[in-house]
């Protein structure tokens, strides 16, 4: 599998961007992600790989989240394939819907410290 590119200063400027125009999900996440809530793992949020913006990235661990709203239902096949050029990388990634974050957050939680777990000991 092709390795993605260099981020560029363009998609650099984007994920700067997006930090600003996060969605509920993606901010309601984020509180307790940057609070370091799930173990003490540091994540970055709108972080650039390649040609590609994750959500939330945690590096060290290789470690991606993404949130996914009603737009992701139409773009199934770039998300599969970015998803696997991610992973050919190295990068676990875990994906949750908008509702799974906004209604059931604790369980969200617990399935992210169980993967970080898992990475951890990997």
């Amino acid at each position: 599998m092709k390795k993605p590119n260099r981020t560029t200063p363009k998609m650099l400027q984007r994920a700067s961007e997006l930090r600003k125009e996060q969605t509920p999900a993606e901010a309601k996440l984020w509180a307790y992600l940057r609070a370091r809530r799930t173990g003490g793992i540091n994540f970055r949020r709108q972080h650039a790989i390649g040609p590609y913006i994750t959500d939330f990235c945690a590096l060290r661990l290789k470690f991606v989240i993404e949130v996914d709203g009603s737009h992701h239902l139409d773009q199934q096949e770039y998300d599969s394939e970015r998803t696997s050029i991610l992973e050919a990388q190295g990068f676990t990634i875990l994906r949750f819907s908008n509702g799974e974050v906004m209604n059931k957050i604790e369980g969200v939680l617990a399935v992210i410290l169980e993967k970080a777990r898992i990475n951890i000991i990997e």
